[in-house]
């Protein structure tokens, strides 16, 4: 190894002289590539050989990569180039890539950005990031090995995200003899996988990327394989820029210092601007000029995709972030209904109906899985019926939002047709997704304006309306309180009505059993009549478990502030099993009743809600008369 270090110190005072020699030259393009496939394909040992091939490494680099081989390397007394890439302590403890390594290097005819994306399918998450913003993907396959599951996935994934070039290195050739049958097998399996794909090209080199072989330069082990090594193919590869057209840019920041300066901030996603040029913002259709282009250097003539620039708008009007300012003869859409293609990331399953924070370029909305088209079967590509996602699986599915967001296609441009999905609950990013287009629907259904409202109707009668949600567990008592209530407030002369859970599965919700997806389901439609009811003036009194803060979080935001008093009915598990006035829990217990609330189905108990019944310190009719001061107090 003390040789190899010697050699890079030579490689490093040449440095300077290299670098003088290619400023002399044209400027190069930039190609944005991941290598990516099953574990322990050999990835981050592909990028390691790069860096140190295209000669790149500091003195310092290399001194470290000496010791880090001494210390964490799987190559005996050789130089492990893998530890190049993997960086983090717990990649080199267990020789995995884990989390998405960027890296940069260059020859005289090309510059690269490199993404070294893991194998393992539990950070097939990582992978997909790594994805997103690559022109061309380096599968790599163990040719002992052959194609796998997550070769399949990866690949699947790459054509999903727009990568429309692929190169299959096909890797560890010297394990197997540099058996051409070997190669050409794998290349007829691999073509089999990827024919529904849309993939422009996709080729094939054999290689060894620990010892080098097709990697820089043609190996004579390969006398049967013509085409050029991977760098060279790298190099030449012609891979077009997939935007251009009209003027886009999605506003990240309304700049606003002093009361002389108002721009609007962002990164172009798309075309030319220039001062003078008419725009178009999104969802809004207010149309303007633009008055001046800024950046952080000065005043601009001119701005083109990729650049972060301030606008600045001929006339005052009504932009916000999330908005997005497009070229006026060439109008971007809005909807808040989309078909999508998904990739679910999380361990917990997708569940339709269930309501996630949604992030799409610079704007946030909430959004509902509305249904599953269908799921694509990874190794088959076939098309399967699904009521949930599981990690890592693929879908095409029908998104509903709560507003409406400008966008374009993913196929059309990456930035304003890509997005994630998060929990409200855990914040984590469970899935990510790519427009494929709105449906008709979004812009065939539009809002009827009403001339009577709901103060109206409330004056009518007197009274502000109002959602009283008793959420507790099964036996806590919440349809005996709220049967008492409304008593009490019908004798007092106030319009109610009570949607109790049990009598809305007899009608409504019949069609539903037990499952999350179809609790999530019948809270939703529970919810949307409870709003309905509202907007009718009534005071409504909702009595359904509702086990899951997120579901309740989300009946409490289709009411105005103050509308929605959520009335945790708190009763110990212990005390609503002693009660069991219909006979369920000894049914749970007895193993004839799945899915119960306490037992075995959580139930996640309120964090604020506006009025606690403890109904071990207050009889019924004490909970009513606390419920009626509140009530009272609301008005």
């Amino acid at each position: 190894m003390t040789q190899d270090v010697r050699q890079v110190r030579k490689m490093a005072e040449r440095r300077a002289a290299v670098a003088l020699m290619e400023n002399q030259r044209p400027q190069q393009d930039l190609l944005r590539f991941i290598t990516c496939g099953s574990v322990d394909d050999g990835k981050s040992t592909l990028i390691g050989r790069l860096l140190w091939e295209s000669k790149l490494l500091f003195e310092d680099q290399a001194a470290a990569l000496e010791r880090d081989s001494r210390q964490y390397g799987a190559q005996g007394e050789s130089l492990d180039f893998a530890l190049l890439v993997d960086g983090l302590q717990a990649e080199r403890e267990q020789g995995i890539t884990i989390d998405v390594a960027y890296r940069f290097f260059a020859t005289a005819r090309r510059k690269f950005i490199v993404a070294d994306t893991p194998g393992h399918e539990q950070y097939t998450r990582n992978m997909a990031t790594g994805a997103s913003t690559a022109d061309l993907a380096v599968i790599l396959v163990d040719a002992r090995k052959g194609v796998l599951t997550q070769t399949r996935r990866h690949t699947r994934i790459a054509g999903m995200l727009g990568i429309r070039h692929v190169v299959v290195a096909i890797n560890k050739m010297d394990l197997v003899g540099w058996d051409s049958a070997v190669y050409a097998g794998i290349e007829r399996d691999y073509r089999a996988a990827a024919g529904e794909l849309c993939f422009e090209r996709i080729h094939f080199i054999p290689i060894s990327a620990l010892c080098g072989d097709n990697v820089i330069e043609p190996s004579p082990q390969a006398p049967w394989y013509a085409g050029p090594p991977l760098l060279r193919f790298l190099e030449e590869a012609d891979v077009p820029e997939r935007s251009g057209g009209a003027f886009r840019m999605a506003v990240q920041w309304v700049n606003r210092p002093n009361s002389d300066f108002r721009g609007f901030a962002g990164r172009i996603a798309a075309g030319l601007v220039r001062p003078g040029d008419r725009i178009r913002v999104a969802p809004s259709g207010v149309e303007t000029a633009v008055k001046s282009i800024f950046t952080f250097d000065g005043e601009l003539d001119e701005a083109c995709e990729g650049q972060s620039v301030t606008l600045i708008l001929a006339d005052e009007i009504d932009v916000s972030r999330g908005d997005v300012l497009a070229e006026a003869s060439a109008p971007i859409e809005a909807a808040d209904q989309f078909e999508a293609q998904l990739l679910w990331m999380n361990s917990h399953e997708m569940v339709p109906g269930r309501v996630y924070t949604m992030k799409m370029h610079t704007r946030q909305a909430g959004a509902t899985i509305t249904g599953i088209k269908y799921r694509v079967d990874v190794n088959s590509g076939a098309h399967l019926a699904a009521k949930s996602l599981a990690m890592n699986e693929i879908a095409v599915v029908n998104l509903s939002l709560d507003r409406a967001v400008a966008f374009e296609p993913y196929g059309v441009n990456r930035a304003l047709g890509a997005f994630i999905l998060i929990d409200r609950l855990t914040r984590e990013t469970v899935g990510a997704g790519m427009i494929d287009f709105a449906l008709r629907r979004a812009s065939n259904i539009h809002w009827q304006a009403l001339e009577l409202n709901k103060a109206a109707r409330a004056s009518l009668m007197r009274q502000r309306p109002r959602c009283l949600w008793f959420t507790g567990l099964p036996g806590s008592g919440k349809s005996t309180i709220a049967n008492l209530l409304d008593k009490r407030l019908h004798a007092a002369g106030r319009h109610t009505y009570v949607i109790d859970g049990d009598n809305v599965r007899h009608g409504l919700n019949r069609d539903l059993g037990f499952t999350e997806a179809d609790r999530v389901e019948n809270i939703r439609r529970v919810a949307e009549v409870a709003r309905l009811m509202v907007d009718a003036g009534l005071i409504v009194m909702v009595c359904l478990i509702s086990p899951y803060r997120g579901e309740r979080r989300f009946a409490r935001s289709l009411f105005q502030p103050g509308e929605f008093l959520e009335v945790f009915v708190e009763t110990p598990l212990d005390i609503c099993e002693q009660r069991d006035p219909k006979g369920l829990y000894g049914k749970a217990r007895a193993g004839k009743l799945k899915n119960f609330t306490g037992l075995d189905s959580p139930y996640e108990a309120p964090e604020h809600p506006e009025i606690t019944i403890r109904t071990q310190e207050l009889a019924p009719l004490q909970a009513v008369e606390r419920l009626l001061e509140a009530v009272a107090a609301e008005a």
